[in-house]
């Protein structure tokens, strides 16, 4: 399994059997720059609209982090409101594609996921995961907080559990807690019984009724008919306190 060299990151979608696989790289632990958030963004909006497809399969490259979450160099170069308001809709962008598309999105966790990285997973319908796909939300550390996927985070996992990872932002929480909250449906011992299991579930999902699982979707999503909205506004709030001295100096320290 090759990772990716390229600074802006790579994606590429197979489609097999009606199985859509779309896979994300990026050199820095998987983590996303704005620019390939947009690109699965797009990614999502078009694969909704596509007949050959009923259920998609999100996964990253290597074996290592599965997502890293925002790119470091990208927000330390957040200079004003504007573009801090940008970089954090690249997320919003992304989870409000996931939401909307027709077609149901089962997660590929196969190792750590950080920030941005668990509202990715959460905001899939069903995730299968690693022993060492551990969750962590470190944005306090950096003077920000998990506002724009913490409404994803919370509908799967719950506030509590929200609360328990924000606030203990040093904590890593291992993936059996993951599953006891929700945010995984079932931890395999390694990423080959990870993979076994994907590909009979994925292969059983994609045999039932496509409008039956569009339906189905549309059930498991009741009640986020505002995120278009909230998620904006929450990308501002986290693009305000990136431009903190406090943010700045955390993430100097961070690059190091």
């Amino acid at each position: 399994m090759s990772t990716t060299t390229r600074p802006n990151g790579s994606l590429y979608t197979k489609i097999e059997n009606k199985i859509a696989t779309v896979e994300f790289g990026h050199p820095a632990s998987n983590s996303f720059p704005g620019e390939l958030l947009q690109r699965l963004t797009d990614e999502f909006n078009k694969l909704s609209n596509n007949a050959e497809v009923s259920i998609i399969i999100l996964k990253s490259e290597g074996e290592g982090a599965f997502c890293a979450g925002a790119s470091f160099d990208e927000l330390l170069a957040v200079s004003n409101l504007e573009e801090g308001a940008v970089f954090f809709a690249g997320f919003a962008n992304v989870i409000n594609a996931m939401r909307n598309c027709s077609k149901l999105i089962i997660g590929r966790i196969h190792g750590k996921a950080v920030g941005g990285g668990v509202g990715l997973a959460s905001a899939c319908d069903y995730a299968l995961a690693t022993e060492g796909s551990a969750i962590k939300l470190s944005e306090f550390t950096i003077g920000i907080g998990p506002f724009v996927i913490a409404p994803a985070v919370e509908r799967k996992m719950g506030k509590a559990a929200l609360a328990e990872m924000t606030l203990a932002a040093h904590e890593w929480k291992n993936a059996y807690w993951a599953q006891e909250k929700g945010l995984y449906a079932k931890v395999f011992e390694n990423i080959k019984e990870l993979d076994n299991e994907l590909e009979i579930f994925s292969s059983k999902l994609a045999s039932y009724n496509p409008e039956a699982l569009n339906e189905m979707k549309k059930v498991l999503w009741e009640g986020t008919e505002n995120w278009g909205t909230l998620l904006a506004e929450r990308a501002k709030i986290s693009g305000r306190l990136v431009l903190s001295d406090f943010t700045k100096q955390a993430l100097e320290r961070f690059k190091k």
